[in-house]
């Protein structure tokens, strides 16, 4: 379950968006260099070509990648409701009804292809999601193990009074470290520590 994203209504609406933001940003960087590249010679044309292009095809294409994203929330969503559980299988499901869906108009065999590709390309992206967080578990255990107190060859037969905590300050109902004094100003260095 991704604990970073919206709950399931709201997540339409942000997945709608997000997928908008992204089809204008890629769809102006694109366009603008097709534009350029179709244009006449000279760079004020091309410039202004590239602008044209800009302007006509960029709201097309958010569009189109906002339906996507508010489509395959929606399918997600009813996916998490009807099954009762938040796995990567409503993300594979999603993909391919979203792609069986936006194909529909296309004919049966443009909508399997589209569903098949949609399944296939969600897949994917879901199995390395899985494989980064386990690599990433797997790091963060051993960094965890690697740092646990009892590991550390200093600690070893060391009564637990006698070890120091990660923040400096000794374990409780040990006695204090001695005061060292700045020579330069005389300032008390462990008034930090001790909170005076």
């Amino acid at each position: 379950m991704e604990y970073n994203r919206e709950p399931c209504p709201w997540r339409i609406v942000d997945d709608c968006g997000g997928a908008f933001t992204m089809g204008a940003i890629c769809g102006s960087l694109f366009q603008s260099i097709i534009g350029f590249r179709n244009a006449p010679s000279g760079i004020n044309r091309r410039l202004l070509g590239g602008l044209a292009a800009m302007k006509n095809r960029v709201p097309l294409v958010a569009g189109n990648f906002a339906l996507w994203g508010g489509l395959f929330s929606a399918i997600e969503c009813t996916l998490i409701r009807c099954r009762s559980k938040d796995d990567p299988w409503n993300s594979i499901l999603s993909g391919a009804l979203t792609g069986g869906v936006l194909a529909a108009r296309t004919g049966i065999p443009s909508m399997i292809g589209s569903a098949t590709v949609g399944g296939v390309f969600l897949a994917l992206v879901e199995g390395f999601g899985i494989m980064a967080t386990r690599l990433h578990a797997d790091s963060f255990a051993q960094h965890i193990q690697m740092y646990d107190p009892e590991n550390l060859p200093e600690f070893h037969g060391l009564p637990l009074r006698s070890r120091i905590g990660f923040t400096g300050a000794p374990i409780a109902g040990d006695t204090p470290p001695p005061r060292q004094m700045n020579t330069a100003n005389s300032v008390d260095v462990d008034r930090i520590g001790k909170g005076r």
